[in-house]
């Protein structure tokens, strides 16, 4: 290993910590739920441990993994790694998955009547921006295989899909990135829910057009 990509892989570590702790600090996690992965600059990845609490990560002990997907050092990976895998194995551009059990993604992810191709309205112009369409995955047991092969799946096309009964799955072309996204997911489904069955005025697919087109969003 050069000494560059040492010194990626140490800072690497470090944003995560960071990361997980901003995110348990403000409740969008909580217990030893949610799992973050970085991918590093020699192909493999870095992923909090199973059994962790974000709020309290350990930057050596993070489950280091090859460019193979073997786990090769740090403690036992989290069960949901497959998760994060799927989507990496799908999304080139992908250096970062966030992925949690966020209350208000929750939530939405259990109602009944909810599109299972795009679960949520573009409320806002930064939720089309940051998150786009957002697809729902059935229900399935966590660390099934067929739940990292229905996340797989999708991710081609969706940087963010929602489990249902679970949370959401968001990766990102950086940490910042699929943190962001993952936070305005949240802030959107909680909007929604704060709506209820109120007449609301989302973005026309006009508006949403131009945005995709402005920011050459895919």
């Amino acid at each position: 290993m050069t000494d560059s990509i040492r010194h990626a892989e140490n800072l690497a570590r470090t944003d995560i910590v960071r990361v997980g702790k901003s995110l348990f600090e403000r409740g969008l996690t909580f217990g030893s739920t949610g799992n973050i992965s970085v991918r590093l600059d020699d192909g493999g990845w870095l992923m909090t441990p199973t059994n962790a609490s974000l709020g309290d990560l350990d930057p050596a002990r993070l489950s280091l993994f090859d460019n193979t997907g073997r786990h090769v050092g740090g403690d036992a990976p989290t069960k949901e790694g497959a998760l994060h895998l799927a989507m990496y194995g799908q999304r080139p551009d992908a250096r970062a998955v966030v992925h949690l059990h966020s209350t208000h993604s929750v939530a939405v992810s259990l109602l009944e009547g909810i599109d299972p191709l795009d679960v949520l309205p573009p409320l806002t112009a930064y939720y089309v921006m940051r998150v786009g369409r957002l697809p729902l995955v059935p229900y399935l047991p966590p660390g099934d295989a067929e739940l990292a092969r229905a996340v797989g799946a999708l991710s081609g096309a969706h940087h963010a899909v929602l489990l249902a009964n679970h949370g959401p799955v968001v990766a990102g072309t950086s940490l910042a990135n699929a943190q962001y996204a993952t936070e305005e997911l949240e802030e959107t489904a909680r909007l929604f829910l704060l709506l209820g069955t109120r007449v609301i005025r989302p973005l026309t697919p006009q508006q949403v057009a131009d945005l995709r087109q402005r920011f050459d969003l895919k």
